[in-house]
Order: structure tokens, then C-alpha cells, then sequence
């Protein structure tokens, strides 16, 4: 009999080629039994919260996980008790797993495309090998061609490329304001402001004329110099304080300004220091980012750093243009940028930094180094590789899947796009619905069998293939101009968006979307009360969550409060608050979570030993809410809360405003760490949303639908023409030909990526668009419109 502390699944696998799941209960997953067949393409779908990712990445890639740290060392067994096990009965036929989920590591500068990829690497070496030196030069190891290496980075700028410095004009935006009404804008506020105000007087500097009319040569002192003189201040009197003369030491506003960004610890302050610095290229590097004597070498005539800045399929041609001595590296080059290039992303560069890069483009970046990576006999776990590609791109990145596949291995998608399902082996639908109301498989099996199940909400999308219902194109009521914009691949292009309308902006990835529409800002005329509503995450530590976020928890802690038993213990609102000492677990600090320290790999968060994550002290947990704890009121999801507080107003209209966009499922609770880009983004919608809307405002949305099923499109989008029928103007950068079917006008970019993109190549109403001939969205539009056959016609 085995032991009752013998790891689940340890039995011997199967060898029939299936991974075979039995008793899945992590999440929302009531007891799931399915079975998947390796060396296939494997999609799991369902409806945003109906536990697909549970089971793709919460229990078969988990347990993968966990397998692994049990064959390697004895520290790394002691580490599954604190990260945890799947809740899961056994998987068998289980293979070593790979998972390419769409979460990127902390934005730092130095991290590029280049790095992420390992072509930064190869690009060296051939610099190293094969680069022509300046006569007498010795060569130079790989090494000294990395900006982020002690031998390669510019010593002036630590191989960062720029500097930061300040000018008269960031520092003094008001020349008009005197010092005293505070001409000096980088300066500190409140009492530090005025200190170094009374400084300068009493240095004799006159405070209170309009900045413009003192001498330059002062000017240039005031706010530059180095120098720290002390001088006795006499503050003047207030009539109700006595104020004693005091020794203050002057700072100028540059010495502030570098000295803040440098060494405080606050976000604020280091945020609010950044605002008053320029950037400018490095004058020891020219922007290069390494040392002279590694930008002396060159390769077809160019410096490491002219092709580290080429878009990736030009620097594919220019390697086909070199010597035969240098045939082996360059080929080697050329085999790694082609799968890049091949899933549609040849428009980026080497030196792109990976903060500027998509969540979606991040993940295809690794899939492209996966290619040639040369393993077999692994799942690949994927999720939703398609997030951020045009219809035109997705072709190729079933080719890549498909290579994979043909390598030897299984892939494994969670995906909703319906491309993807239709060329998929094998489909695994979970639902019916989201959170308590899903978390069954209702199909596993071949993709055309999934058509006979009535409970599937995918069903209807995967195999209804009728245009979208045609809607009425309201007219704008008038016109907001953008541009002309010269930034990125945009060359001097000027964009017209009505207001009043619904507008779509489309084009192939890198055609340069975001950088136009990034261009709106409050400050253009018509816009009125812009709200910009991104996918960066609404925190980074389990301790931000739904309800912190939303403003809804300051409320949930006032009932708590004026309940009978927290006011006989003296308990005020802020004793329901996990992120203040008093109520709640000191040992996790409120958090619910250790964060764990894995040495060999990226650190995790497991439950806090001592509440279980419930992050409150017994005490606090004592109070109750109709017969609820403030910890089970926070597992709560949307949906079952909305019932809860009915009849409390102020929670209740919060949580309406995300039932409305689809997030019903979520718990109140739920930390940021768990949220996607696509939720996080719903969730800034819904707190909008819930606020009174004081006059025209325009929304600004970066690709609302991505990590939505269809289904839930359909939801948001009904949101979204509610705000244009209530009179606002919704701007949207999107890819689902279904989105831009609906919308009243089109603004279609590119027609390539990169540098053969960044213009418009047509604008109208979707069915005008529809027919431009250069457009590389018009044919998949023709189809969302149900135009097919007649225009394609029209084409010939």
C-alpha cells in the first residue's frame, strides 16, 4: 500500500500517448477527468474565468513543475511544500513541459530583443571573429561588444546610451512666475520649497520678479551651480507663530533634480524628479552604448550598434550580401532571425528594449528561440501565442506550431482565437461559464465534434460563420486631428478621428498603431477628459487586488467596522485593512503570501504558513458580516458579491460596473499576480465606468479584447457602444475583425510593419475599407462583413 505521503502521479506513466488528467480541483475545476493526446496541437478554450488556464497552466504544467523539483535536489523538495502541489488526484503519460506564458520579468533598460532572444550573442561573435579592425587594432573577445558588460559598456554612460540632464527650460516651465510664486517647478513643495526660496533671498537674489528678467549669468547660478553656500535666513514673521532666524544651506534645482532621481527611495519623488529630466544621446558613445575602441570595428561597413538598430528582416539582407569568409556566422544569424521574421515580428530591432515590447510579441519572441532550441519529446504549453497578431500574421504562427509539433513534441494553446481552434488536432472546451458557474470539460476531442455540444458557448462562434449583424454608422459630430506625426516608422502622418463615434484603429503588427494613437492627449482641441485605459498590470504583489483597485474595499471595511462586535472591541475601519499593522497577520504582513526564494530560479509566492492566506489575525477573523469573516467577504467572487451587498449601495454599484464588462468571476480578492493584461485592462474600465461621466470624454483602448473569448467580446463590446450612444468617443486599437466590423470608422495602417509600414493606407467606414486594395486588413474585414464574394470580384 503506498505511503499517504507519496507524491500524487508518482506511479509509473502510461505509455498509450495520452497525458491523462483525473480529479482536477484547482481554481473553480470541480474534479476534472480528461485526457489529452500528445504529439498534437492541443487548444483549450472556454470563456474568460471558466478554468482552462487552470487546468493548461494551474495543474498539468504545475505538476510538470513539480515532478522537476523532485528530481533534483533534496533543498528542491523541501520547496514544494512552501510554492504547493496542484490540487490534482494523478496525472499519468506526463512529460517534461516548457510553459511561454504572456508575464514578462521587471522593465529594466538593459534587457532587449537582442538579449531575450540570444541573437545579441551571435551578432557579437560576429563582430568578434569576423568585424574589420582599424589597422594595428587587436581583436576583441564577444564580451567587449556588450553594452552590459564591464568591457563593452561606454564608461561615460555604464552602456546605457543617453544621459539625463536638465535645461533652464525643464526645470523653469513659467518664465513669466517669479522664484517666490514658484518659477522654479523642480523645487520641492510646501515647507523645503519655501526654505530654499528664503535662501536665495537672503543670499540677495531678488525673489520677485518674473524669472525672464533676471540676468542670465544669475539664472544660470540659481539653478546649475554646485555650490552649497549657508547663510543665516530671517523667515518672516507669521502674526500667530514666532519663527527664529536658522543656518540653511542652498541647493540649486539641478542639484535637487539629480540628486532625488539618483538616491531616494520613494516612487514618487523619483517619478516626480524624472519629469524635469531630458534624455539625450551619451557625447563620449553618440547613443552606441559601448567603448570606442569596440565601435571601431564594423561589418559591412557598419558598427555593431547601425545593425543592432536595423529592423530585423533588414539586417537578414544585408547578411546576405557578405563575404564567403564570414558564411558560417552570418548563416548561423540568418537561421535565428528568420523564425522571428517568420512570426511577424521582423519590423523590431535587436536594441528594442523589452519593456516597449508587448506582452504578446515578448512570448512569440521566446517561441521564435524555442524553434531552435532542438528539444523533442516536451510539451510546450503556450499562452494565447496570438494575443497582439493581425489576422495576416496568425497563418504563420500555426506554421511555427505546426513545426513544433513535427519536431516531436506536443503543444498545448490556451487560446481564443478562432483560427487557431480550426487548425488545432484537438480541442478542450471548459465552461459552460465562468468562475462557480464553469470548471468542467465539456469537450475533449476532435475540433469539427465540438459542433454537438449545446452547452459550449464556443460552439456558436467556432461554426456560425454569418457576418457579423450589420449596425447603423453613426456620423461624427465632429473632427479631432492628429499629427503630423514623425516618431518610430510614422513619417509626418496626420490622423482625423471623429468624435461622437466609435473608431477602429487596424493594421499588421508594427505598422505603427500604437504610436499614433499614443499621439492623443488631453491637451488636443475636442478631446475634453481623455481616459487612456492600457493592460499594464494594476499592481505587481499579491498586496493589490480587485477590490483595493476599484475603491469598493474602503466600503466593505466601513460595514465591517459599524458591525455590533467591532464596535464593542473598539474596532475601526482601518483593523479590516490588510495593509496596516493592528488587524491584520504580521507574519505575511497582510500579504497572504511568503514570497519564496528559489536561488537556482525566479523567486514565487506560496500561502503564509500561519494564516493560510487569509492575511488577518484571529482576532480580526472573529468579526463577522452576516455570518461572513472580512477574509471570506474578500474570496467572494463579482457575481456572488453583487447578491451580498445588494442593498449597500456603494459596493453594490461597483460591483454591477463588473459584472457589466464580464469579470463576474474574479474574486474580490483576486491578487494582481493572477489577473492577465486583457483583465487588468476590464477592471480600469469598470472603475471608470462606475464614476459619474462629466461631460464628452474620450476612451483610448489598446487592444480591449485581447485574452477575451468571443463571447465576451460581445459583452464589452456592448459597453463600449453604450459610452458612444451616451455621447462619448471610444478610440480602439484592434485586431478582431468582429471589433472593427461594428465600428463606425476605420483608420488602417501600414501596409507592412516597420519601416514598410507607418502611413495610412485607407480610411472610412468599415465597408469602405473593406475594399481598399492595399490594405492588408481589407480582405479579412470583407469576410467579418460577410462581403467575400462580391468584392473580391470587384478586386479583379
Amino acid at each position: 500500500m503506498p505511503s499517504p505521503h507519496e507524491p500524487h502521479g508518482a506511479e509509473p506513466p502510461t505509455r498509450d500517448g495520452f497525458v491523462r488528467v483525473r480529479g482536477a480541483r484547482e481554481h473553480n475545476l470541480r474534479g476534472v477527468d480528461v485526457d489529452i493526446p500528445r504529439d498534437v496541437v492541443a487548444v483549450f478554450t472556454g470563456v474568460s474565468g471558466s478554468g482552462k488556464s487552470s487546468l493548461a497552466f494551474g495543474t498539468v504544467y504545475a505538476e510538470a513543475q513539480r515532478r522537476y523539483f523532485e528530481s533534483v535536489a533534496p533543498y528542491a523538495r523541501r520547496l514544494i511544500h512552501q510554492v504547493g502541489a496542484p490540487k490534482v488526484g494523478e496525472i499519468t503519460g506526463l512529460p517534461p513541459e516548457v510553459s511561454l506564458q504572456q508575464r514578462r520579468s521587471g522593465p529594466t533598460s538593459r534587457s532587449s530583443v537582442g538579449t531575450v532572444t540570444n541573437l545579441s550573442n551571435s551578432l557579437r561573435m560576429l563582430f568578434s571573429r569576423a568585424g574589420d579592425y582599424p589597422p594595428g587594432a587587436e581583436r576583441l573577445d564577444s564580451d567587449s561588444f556588450s553594452p552590459n558588460t564591464a568591457a563593452g559598456a561606454c564608461p561615460e554612460c555604464h552602456g546605457l546610451g543617453e544621459v539625463h540632464r536638465t535645461t533652464e527650460e525643464s526645470l523653469v516651465p513659467d518664465p513669466s512666475l517669479s522664484v517666490r510664486e514658484g518659477a522654479i517647478a523642480a523645487w520641492p513643495g510646501a515647507w523645503q520649497g519655501k526654505n530654499l526660496r528664503d535662501i536665495l533671498d537672503a543670499l540677495g537674489h531678488d525673489v520677485d520678479v518674473p524669472w525672464r528678467d533676471l540676468p542670465a549669468g544669475q539664472r544660470r547660478w540659481i539653478l546649475f551651480t554646485d555650490e552649497q553656500p549657508v547663510v543665516t535666513v530671517h523667515p518672516v514673521r507669521d502674526a500667530d507663530r514666532i519663527q527664529r532666524p536658522y543656518q540653511g544651506t542652498y541647493m540649486s534645482a539641478h542639484r535637487y533634480v539629480m540628486k532625488t532621481f539618483s538616491d531616494s527611495r520613494s516612487p514618487a519623488l523619483r517619478a516626480r524628479a524624472e519629469r524635469f529630466l531630458t534624455a539625450a544621446p551619451c557625447p563620449a558613445c553618440g547613443g552606441g552604448r559601448l567603448r570606442p575602441e569596440a565601435l571601431a570595428v564594423t561589418f559591412a561597413g557598419r558598427t555593431i550598434a547601425e545593425l543592432a538598430a536595423l529592423p530585423l528582416v533588414e539586417l537578414a539582407g544585408l547578411l546576405d550580401a557578405t563575404s564567403e569568409a564570414s558564411r558560417v556566422l552570418t548563416d548561423d544569424l540568418k537561421s535565428r532571425i528568420a523564425p522571428v521574421v517568420e512570426l511577424g515580428l521582423g519590423y523590431l530591432s535587436l536594441d528594442r528594449a523589452t519593456p516597449t515590447v508587448s506582452a504578446g510579441e515578448l512570448q512569440r519572441l521566446r517561441l521564435a528561440t524555442q524553434l531552435r532550441s532542438g528539444l523533442f519529446g516536451v510539451v510546450y504549453v503556450l499562452d494565447e501565442p496570438s494575443a497582439g497578431l493581425h489576422p495576416a500574421d496568425t497563418r504563420a504562427l500555426l506554421t511555427v506550431l505546426e513545426r513544433l509539433k513535427a519536431a516531436g513534441n506536443s503543444v498545448f494553446v490556451v487560446e481564443h482565437q478562432l483560427d487557431v481552434m480550426r487548425a488545432a488536432d484537438w480541442l478542450v472546451d471548459v465552461g459552460p461559464r465562468a468562475g462557480e458557474h464553469g470548471g468542467r470539460v465539456l469537450h475533449s476531442g476532435p475540433v469539427a465534434e465540438l459542433a454537438s455540444v449545446r452547452e459550449s458557448a464556443t460552439a456558436r462562434f467556432l461554426f456560425d460563420r454569418s457576418p457579423a449583424p450589420a449596425r447603423e454608422v453613426r456620423t461624427a459630430r465632429g473632427r479631432l486631428t492628429v499629427g503630423p506625426v514623425d516618431r518610430h516608422n510614422l513619417r509626418g502622418v496626420t490622423a482625423e478621428f471623429g468624435l461622437g463615434v466609435f473608431t477602429a484603429v487596424t493594421g499588421v503588427s508594427g505598422s505603427g498603431k500604437s504610436t499614433l494613437i499614443a499621439e492623443i492627449t488631453q491637451d488636443l482641441p475636442g478631446v475634453g477628459r481623455l481616459v487612456a485605459v492600457d493592460q499594464k498590470p494594476i499592481g505587481r504583489t499579491p498586496r493589490s487586488n480587485l477590490a483595493t483597485y476599484t475603491g469598493l474595499f474602503d466600503t466593505v471595511r466601513k460595514v465591517f467596522a459599524a458591525t455590533d462586535a467591532a464596535r464593542a472591541r473598539g474596532y475601526g475601519a482601518g483593523r479590516f485593512s490588510f495593509n496596516v499593522a493592528g488587524g491584520r497577520c504580521e507574519t505575511c504582513q497582510g500579504e497572504g503570501f511568503v514570497s519564496v526564494e528559489l536561488l537556482f530560479l525566479p523567486s514565487t509566492y506560496a500561502p503564509c504558513p500561519l494564516c493560510g492566506g487569509a492575511r488577518y489575525n484571529p482576532g480580526t477573523l472573529e468579526v463577522t458580516y452576516r455570518g461572513r469573516d472580512i477574509a471570506q467577504v474578500l474570496d467572494l467572487t463579482v457575481e456572488s458579491a453583487a447578491d451580498f451587498f445588494a442593498d449597500v449601495p456603494a459596493v453594490s454599484r461597483a460591483l454591477v460596473t463588473l459584472l457589466d464588462v464580464g469579470l463576474g468571476y474574479l474574486r474580490l480578492g483576486q491578487p494582481a499576480t493572477e489577473l492577465s493584461g486583457g483583465e487588468a485592462q476590464r477592471i480600469k474600465l469598470a472603475s471608470e465606468l462606475q464614476r459619474g461621466r462629466r461631460g464628452h470624454t474620450l476612451y483610448l483602448l489598446d487592444e480591449p479584447t485581447t485574452g477575451l473569448h468571443p463571447a465576451d467580446v460581445e459583452v464589452l463590446m456592448r459597453q463600449l457602444h453604450g459610452l458612444v450612444d451616451a455621447g462619448h468617443t471610444v478610440v480602439v486599437v484592434e485586431h478582431d475583425m468582429s471589433v472593427v466590423a461594428g465600428a463606425d470608422r476605420v483608420i488602417d495602417l501600414g501596409p507592412g510593419g516597420g519601416g514598410r509600414g507607418g502611413r495610412i493606407v485607407a480610411t472610412g467606414t468599415p465597408r469602405e475599407v473593406a475594399e481598399a486594395r492595399e490594405s492588408a486588413t481589407a480582405p479579412y474585414l470583407r469576410k467579418a462583413l460577410g462581403l467575400q464574394v462580391r468584392c473580391s470580384r470587384q478586386v479583379r
